[in-house]
């Protein structure tokens, strides 16, 4: 077989005479579309929305009010936060002489549409002005969020966050005067934790805490990275602050939740004096230029005015609350961004032409979609795209069941499942967050190194999510030393039981669906054996050696699982009700998520029971030969 390629200069260069970075086909790539249809399909087949409404709080929630909801949603955010995208790139924050950041003007107009429309607020309590739907609902909103503007997105993210912790340990008094404030976004929230000498050994952190007369407490010490941690989009800001009180423990075991308002509230929820809080600094950084990284200092003059969030010593605890809601959250960046970025290669695929695909009339070129690469890419990113998608929504799901359970082993299975596969969503979807988008620039070719194109800002932004929120190293070596061992490994089990589950029944099906089975048979068989390894496993250090590829291939075979249910459910849908081209697409999307996806997960085995010693083999002085 001969492929007739064109290889003028023009090919190789990437660009003619006749290329424009402004030219109609890159100003469109601006363009958000939400994924609606696809999101319904996951929310309907896949993690069980109308089992939700059975739930006791979940009475008021009727599925079509959620579908109704989600597409008004995205229609919002297409159209006043999605245009913010290139801008707030672009202009970036700047932090003013008197401590005041200035973030893009159209930011502001957004976040105020945002908060009016209530959008923030959805799965708040209603007791407080939310609208107590379920969990997993508002994880589909961010995801479009996210999408359209990753650096805006963070600051409602961090706040719902800091809702959770509150929520969970803050005191009924502390909650009348700021929680209604938070879950609506009129006020927003941070989550101030990292030092300089104290980043991810959250343990070594020094910032002070000590009591006042009045029941308050003051607050001292330096703070970095805090997301959003002065900004002019909202009347205050509330800062979570973990430090140490006097005669704290060392370690975790010593650090204390304080509540650190920007402006104190007075009795009658007013707005009072400035409190001693300070932004010094802002970090510039690789991407996500609008969203402000700011170095903070609590206390230098005086001791900032605090409250305590929970007891005395239980920080961590208070904290992991938030945490874990914001790790889910950030597994949904590198969803997200991978969404924006998919559409917008998909579209200049189809309208850029070079070369020329086989079977193409010899006197013209082609669209670079005919051609087979280009098409690996594009079918590469929307099939990690869709099993991304259904893993973090059925993890959403899990917390749902875990808050809102009607009987404790329901609660209990959702909080095991919720735990089990936390670490799996937030690092496995931001580290293909990372592959997919640079994927994006690749079929851009030169013109997506161009930054004009917008295509290189959507993995610039997407690069620090495998840092957030515990490195991603630090989400493998949880799920290897905590998550697969819950309750004796019945959950993991449990787990990959319906894996197999899924993929027994494939087998009694024609339309390529049997081999799909073969093949997510043999994956799983492959992941049990390397969890059986982990499990059984006498030295720690083997086990965090593995910890790594284990966790990749846990995301893969798990993807596959979800790509696999995807299939048997669109193959019923059109046995039901005739063709639909949608769901053939479904159906082909899994299939080559089966071919070529699913077999990379037999490659990481090797790598999880090598064990630790050849990571020990070179010292120091060789490692630097």
């Amino acid at each position: 077989m001969s492929f007739e390629i064109d290889t003028t200069e023009e090919i190789e260069s990437g660009f003619s005479e006749h290329d424009s970075v402004t030219s109609p086909i890159l100003s469109a790539m601006s363009d958000y579309r939400p994924p609606l249809r696809d999101i319904r399909f996951v929310m309907e087949n896949i993690v069980d929305l109308e089992e939700l409404s059975s739930y006791p709080g979940f009475e008021h929630v009727e599925a079509e009010d959620v579908y109704d909801a989600l597409d008004e949603a995205g229609r919002f955010l297409a159209e006043v936060v999605a245009p913010t995208n290139p801008i707030g790139d672009t202009e970036g924050v700047r932090r003013n002489n008197d401590g005041s950041v200035t973030v893009p003007e159209p930011m502001i107009a957004a976040y105020q549409q945002l908060v009016e429309a209530g959008w923030g607020a959805i799965k708040g309590d209603m007791e407080y002005g939310g609208h107590g739907f379920p969990g997993v609902m508002a994880t589909a909103i961010q995801e479009m969020l996210t999408a359209s503007n990753m650096a805006f997105s963070l600051c409602p993210m961090l706040t719902t966050s800091s809702v959770e912790a509150f929520q969970h340990h803050g005191s009924d008094e502390l909650k009348a005067v700021y929680l209604e404030k938070l879950i609506t976004g009129e006020w927003s929230g941070t989550m101030a934790l990292t030092e300089p000498e104290a980043g991810s050994d959250v343990g070594a952190l020094r910032a002070k805490a000590w009591p006042e007369d009045d029941g308050s407490w003051r607050v001292q010490g330096t703070k970095i990275f805090i997301t959003w941690g002065e900004h002019e989009m909202v009347d205050n800001i509330i800062h979570f602050v973990l430090a140490r009180v006097p005669d704290a423990p060392p370690g975790t075991k010593g650090i204390s939740l304080f509540l650190v308002p920007k402006y104190l509230v007075n009795t009658d929820g007013s707005l009072g004096e400035r409190n001693d809080v300070e932004c010094v600094g802002v970090e510039h950084k690789l991407g996500i230029h609008a969203s402000p990284t700011c170095v903070m200092a609590y206390g230098e003059e005086r001791g900032a005015v605090a409250y305590l969030v929970g007891e005395v010593n239980a920080g961590m605890r208070c904290m992991f609350t938030m945490m874990n809601d914001a790790r889910l959250h950030v597994g949904l960046e590198g969803l997200g961004l991978s969404v924006r970025s998919y559409q917008q290669a998909l579209d200049f695929a189809k309208e850029r032409r070079q070369g020329r695909a086989v079977g193409a009339p010899k006197d013209q070129s082609s669209p670079i979609i005919d051609h087979p690469d280009v098409r690996r890419m594009l079918l590469t990113m929307k099939a990690n795209i869709e099993a991304m998608r259904a893993l973090i929504l059925d993890t959403s799901v899990a917390s749902d069941r875990a808050e809102h359970g009607a009987d404790d082993d329901t609660r209990t299975a959702g909080a095991n499942r919720a735990a089990l596969l936390t670490p799996v969503a937030k690092a496995w979807a931001t580290d293909l967050g990372v592959e997919l988008t640079s994927l994006g620039i690749q079929i851009h070719g030169g013109m997506g190194f161009v930054e004009e194109t917008g295509a290189a800002q959507h993995w610039r932004d997407a690069r620090i999510a495998p840092i957030y929120e515990g490195t991603n190293g630090i989400q493998a070596m949880d799920l290897v030393m905590r998550k697969i061992g819950l309750a004796r490994g019945s959950v993991v089990a449990d787990y990959l039981d319906e894996m197999g589950a899924t993929a027994a029944a494939l087998a009694g099906h024609g339309n390529g669906l049997r081999s799909m089975g073969e093949a997510l048979h043999a994956a799983v068989a492959d992941l049990r054996k390397t969890t059986n390894w982990l499990l059984d496993s006498s030295n720690p250090n083997d086990g965090l050696a593995g910890a790594t590829p284990y966790l990749r291939q846990f995301g893969v075979v798990a993807g596959g699982y979800y790509m696999a249910r995807s299939a048997l459910i669109a193959d019923k849908l059109l046995v039901e009700n005739g063709d639909d081209p949608w769901l053939t697409a479904k159906i082909e999307t899994s299939k080559f998520y089966a071919d070529q996806i699913l077999p990379q997960a037999a490659g990481c085995a090797p790598a999880v029971t090598v064990g630790a010693e050849q990571l020990f083999a070179l010292d120091g002085d060789q490692l630097a030969q």
